[in-house]
């Protein structure tokens, strides 16, 4: 008797997946204002209504990956050791939901085409303007979750905020890095994160000439 719920929603999730599939497979190959819903509809053999009763718009299925990348980098964030330097705390964060989420992603779509819809933010106007948006949005709460863990207010102390901007620079360094790069796989874009959140602290904390 409860089997059929479970069925239900399987078959709902399947099918947003399949939606979900199509689109950024449409948007990285013939372009994201190229494509309509029609032909995303199309692609799955359904109708333009269901692919509105899974998402919004275009804009809201670009996204739908990334979003749930970002919440689970907040999460790991969130369960991170309470001892842990704040950028310490936020580089092992991201490379941990980098890690775990490679399995997550694949439930939904393959990692190359989540990777290649990055690039394709990364070149269309329209959508680069709504990732530095949504960018800003995760920004602030990520540094309350950093004010959480110190202790701080963030409306007095301005701490967690500098750290995560100077996070969320590096962040978007290694992602262009990484787009005009050859290597678009997971492991690459993740090694050079860390290669990048390594030589944060001493850029900050270091006479360069010295060394």
């Amino acid at each position: 008797m409860n089997s059929g719920p479970g069925l239900r929603e399987r078959k709902k999730q399947r099918t947003r997946n399949a939606l979900l599939r199509a689109a950024l497979e449409l948007f990285t190959t013939k372009g994201y204002e190229e494509t309509t819903v029609d032909e995303i509809a199309e692609a799955v053999d359904v109708s333009q209504r269901t692919f509105f009763r899974y998402f919004a718009n275009k804009q809201e299925a670009v996204f739908a990956v990334q979003e749930m990348v970002e919440a689970r980098f907040v999460e790991v964030l969130r369960e991170r050791p309470a001892h842990e330097a704040p950028l310490v705390a936020l580089r092992e964060a991201v490379l941990g939901a980098w890690e775990a989420m490679g399995q997550s992603i694949e439930e939904v779509v393959p990692v190359e085409l989540h990777m290649s819809t990055y690039q394709m933010i990364e070149s269309t106007p329209s959508l680069l303007a709504v990732h530095m948006r949504r960018s800003i949005e995760t920004e602030d709460e990520v540094a309350r979750v950093i004010a959480e863990r110190e202790g701080l207010d963030m409306e007095t102390d301005p701490r967690p905020r500098v750290a995560v901007a100077a996070f969320s620079g590096v962040m978007r360094v290694t992602g262009r890095l990484w787009g005009a790069g050859e290597d678009t796989s997971l492991e690459s874009i993740r090694e050079l994160t860390g290669q990048y959140l390594d030589h944060l602290g001493p850029a900050l904390a270091q006479d360069w000439h010295s060394r």
